[in-house]
Order: structure tokens, then sequence, then C-alpha cells
């Protein structure tokens, strides 16, 4: 049985927990939050208000989940690497490449005393990204030569989120692109198997912006006389959840009755109209790689779309595969024929769904590796993970900057 202490009590460190918990492989032995409710989620569990606390102490558990908010990894990461635990570290690593690096050097430092160390890039490890992966690998296309991916954040998901939400803002957070869509920058390298080594982007805040505000509408949706008409209305997106312990509405309030949702529409930020929040984060950017040996990859984020699973396309020298989350159709140049894979993927792809199984998927993948002291299940290396995330910075410095930007080995 793994013990598992789990730093940041949120939505995420509640999630990967109690998927552990539930394989029946892993009991949470200690918790630190600052807030009484999230700890009491672990009322088993040692309660520690601060991580510090914790981190004073001799190692009380095999590994720690981290999961604060992004700004706030970095030193709980060294430190609890420092007292022997293994890690699952919330996505993304860090929000500045300096600490970033930091991290991953102490990982690596820790490499050859079989240390388990993984970043919860959970799209790697869902059904669906494994039979993909397995098509690629066994040369059914031939030679990846592009690929198309769109990332469709959702209309609803990117007001709760990067508008009215905890990363909305650069300099609170981080920017969008490494908030949300490390996930895909990474699982395009996992894909190809090779590097990025050029690095273009465009994109900006179209939408979410003071001056698209409707006329007559109020500062809040509860007040609000065009609310009805309002796609972004915080009224539709939660009251329809009250009585229900499920993200998002989790992240609003404890007290999920409709009074206890209607309080935090009126005095939290979850209530706030979209085009009067102080958010600074894009709501659309493409990305354009070209990887080691000249394959090209295209990458859109955009909030305009329903909460659906990541589409792709990959056009190979001996096939193409178009995927859409649930299937990926196989389409074989030599035959003619095509070939559809179902992959059915356990959950929806938002976070409340558990990513389309890749949740459990991660979690599975460290709990093996923590009881056989086997790197191999974790799927993604710290030197990996650290790509991903350079390249996201990259993107972010062509977009603010205008230009293309290569990435050194």
């Amino acid at each position: 049985m793994v013990t598992l202490a789990v730093v940041g009590a949120g939505s995420r460190g509640v999630a990967y927990a109690r998927h552990a918990v539930e394989s029946g492989r892993a009991r949470v032995v200690a918790v630190a939050d600052p807030l009484e409710s999230r700890r009491a989620r672990f009322p088993e569990a040692g309660q520690y208000a601060d991580w510090r606390e914790l981190a004073a102490l001799p190692r009380q558990a095999d590994a720690v989940i981290i999961a604060t908010q992004d700004r706030d990894h970095v030193e709980p990461a060294l430190r609890f690497s420092e007292l022997g635990y293994d890690i699952l570290l919330e996505k993304p690593m860090a929000v500045s490449e300096d600490d970033c690096q930091a991290i991953v050097a102490a990982a690596e430092r820790r490499v050859p005393t079989d240390a388990i160390f993984a970043v919860c890039h959970v799209l790697r490890y869902t059904p669906y990204t494994r039979a993909l992966k397995a098509l690629l690998d066994a040369g059914r296309i031939g030679e990846i030569v592009s690929i198309q991916h769109l990332e469709p954040v959702g209309w609803w998901h990117q007001a709760h989120s990067f508008v009215r939400g905890n990363w909305r803002r650069t300099d609170e957070s981080t920017f969008m692109l490494l908030a949300k869509s490390c996930h895909d920058l990474d699982w395009l390298v996992h894909l190809t198997g090779k590097r990025v080594v050029r690095v273009s982007s465009f994109g900006g805040l179209r939408h979410f912006r003071p001056e698209n505000r409707p006329a007559g509408a109020a500062d809040r949706c509860l007040d609000c006389a065009v609310e009805p008409d309002c796609p972004y209305s915080a009224k539709r997106i939660y009251l329809p959840l009250a009585g229900r312990e499920v993200w998002p509405l989790s992240v609003l309030t404890d007290d999920v009755s409709e009074q206890g949702v209607l309080e935090a529409l009126r005095t939290g930020p979850y209530g706030r109209c979209v085009y009067a929040c102080d958010n600074d984060v894009v709501d659309h950017q493409v990305v354009n790689m070209e990887f080691e040996g000249g394959t090209t990859a295209s990458f859109t984020m955009t909030a305009f779309t329903p909460a659906l699973h990541r589409q792709t396309r990959i056009f190979g020298t001996r096939g193409s595969i178009d995927g859409d989350g649930d299937r990926l159709t196989v389409h074989d140049f030599v035959t003619g024929r095509s070939e559809t894979v179902d992959t059915s993927p356990t959950g929806d792809p938002t976070a409340g769904g558990g990513h389309g199984g890749g949740d459990a998927g991660l979690v599975e993948a460290f709990l093996t590796a923590v009881e056989t002291r086997d790197r191999a299940p974790v799927l993604s290396s710290p030197g990996e993970s650290l790509h991903s995330h350079l390249v996201a910075w990259a993107a972010e410095r062509s977009r603010l900057h205008g230009e293309t930007v290569t990435l050194h080995a």
C-alpha cells in the first residue's frame, strides 16, 4: 500500500488522490492546505495548514502529490525532493524557466536512487493516446510529415477558469499556453518522438474585453438584464449543478446547495460579468512547430467551441489518421481502405470528467512506479517535461514579439 501526502487539496489534488485511494493501492496519510474545509476531505490524514509544517517533519509518506497553485510549485517540489519523497507534480511545473530548470535539476540528481518524479501530463495516459501511439509506432501511416491539432477549450470553461477564475491573469498565474496547453505541446512531442526546434505563434484576447460588453449589462450576472441572452451567464453555467459535489461547482463554494451557489455568485469572482473582469490571458492562439527532421505541426487553442475532446489529423507517407478523442480513423494509401478504432474513453475531456481517462491512467502509472521502483510506467522524463514547457515559452515569445524562435538543444 503506497502512502501519500497531498500538498494542495483543491480540485486537482483531490482528483489524483481519490483515484489513488479508489484503486485500493494507496492511502492518504497527510494533507496540507490553508483551507480547513479542503483538509477535511481527508479526515483520516494528518492535517497541516501549511506544507512547510509537513516538510519540517521526517518523511511521512512514500510519495507526495503537489497540486498547489502554479506559482507555488517550486518551493515544495524542491523541499520534498530533498526529503526523499517520490513526487507527482501538477502541470505546469512552475511559471518561470529558471524554476522549471531548478525542479528538473533536483529530480535528475535523484535519478541514481531510483526516485520517481512525474509531471501530470495526463493526455499521455488516456486509452485514446495509447491506441494512437501504438498505431504510429507500428508504422501504420509511415513517417509522420505533418499534424493539425485543435484544443477546443469550450466557451464556458474559458469563462470559468481563464476569465473569472484562477488562471485569468498572467501576473497571478501564468500565460494561457503554459497554464492550459502545455498538455497539448507535450502530447505532440510524445506522438512524434522528436524535439521541437523552431516555433512561431499568433493570438490574443479577442472577445472577453470591456469594449465588447453588451449595452445594459451589469457587473454581476445575478443583477443583469441581458443575462438570459448571454452565452457566458454564470447562472446558466453553475445553477443547474447545485446540490452536486462536482467540478466546476466545487471551485466556487463548499456549500453546493442552491443558496450556497447563489451566495457565491453574488459575492465571489465567478458571478462577475465576463466583460468586467481583470483577465488578460488570450482566448485564442495558434502555434506552428518544426520538429527535428522537418516534421511540422500546427496547433490551435480556442475558447469558442463546445468543451470537446481534442481533435487531430496526422499526415504520414503511407497513410493518415483522423482522431476526435473517441475514435481514430486510419486511412491506408496502399489499400485505399479506412479502419476505425473506437478507444471508448472513460469520462469527458474536462477535469471534472477525468480528462478522458488520463487522470486515472497517470495515477495508476505513478503508483506502479512507486511500488516497483521502476520509472518505466511514467511516460515522460524530467527532461522531456522541461522541453515541452520550453516550447510554450518560445511560442509566447513569438506571439509577443512577432518572431520565429529557435530552441537550442
